[in-house]
């Protein structure tokens, strides 16, 4: 035992208190971070982007809480707000010409998946928003998906019934990504930012992503 661990069990406690205090008091936001097409000009889709504006600290990023609330079961009810606002938000942007069209994506944590009535939530946040099912993107990372394939393709089929999207995230981290990649009902791939954050200055990290682009686009894949 030293003093820094106990500052560090007392840090903990502290922001699990506070992140409770966040659901209740409404502190959580979300953020939209527009994507948009080179060609055109045009904003074609979103992604949802979790903030925690702390009455104390200022503007949180998930950085420095959402690890703490994947160890706990916090993570699911902020899932779940994150899913329920996201939709709604897709609802609302149906009644605006210039993003009636635009597709929002959203980061689904591995106990939100794991949930057994995880489909039934995002159906059901869906009809209340009265979005449309093709424009949600889910996003879920590699490890997520491989942990339990024969379950993660059971859940996504279920979805992708309605017209709802998937993207794996943080693409080739993974080892066994390869031979599952084609039964997955996936639409886009998310290069993992290591490889990116060096384009150009590392020949080995061209080689990965130039390799993942031809991959993805064989399987008639968006990266």
């Amino acid at each position: 035992f030293n003093p820094a661990m106990q500052a560090q069990i007392v840090r903990r406690a502290m922001l699990l208190r506070d992140l409770r205090q966040a659901l209740q008091g409404r502190q959580m936001l979300l953020h939209y971070q527009p994507i948009i097409d080179l060609r055109s000009g045009q904003v074609v889709k979103a992604e949802a982007l979790l903030r925690w504006q702390h009455p104390g600290r200022g503007l949180v990023a998930p950085g420095q809480f959402i690890a703490v609330a994947e160890e706990s079961e916090l993570i699911v009810p902020i899932g779940r707000w994150v899913l329920a606002t996201a939709c709604e938000m897709l609802g609302r942007w149906q009644e605006q010409p210039h993003l009636r069209d635009v597709c929002l994506s959203v980061n689904v944590s591995a106990r939100q998946f794991r949930q057994p009535d995880f489909a039934a939530q995002v159906a059901q946040c869906l009809d209340d928003a009265g979005a449309r099912p093709h424009l949600l993107e889910l996003e879920l990372t590699e490890s997520l998906v491989l942990e339990n394939v024969v379950e993660s393709i059971a859940k996504m089929h279920q979805l992708r019934t309605r017209g709802v999207r998937f993207a794996v995230d943080d693409f080739g981290t993974g080892y066994s990504s390869l031979a599952y990649l084609t039964r997955l009902p996936l639409h886009r791939l998310k290069i993992d930012r290591s490889f990116v954050l060096h384009l150009g200055e590392r020949s080995s990290d061209d080689v990965v992503v130039q390799t993942i682009l031809g991959m993805a686009r064989n399987l008639e894949l968006d990266v």
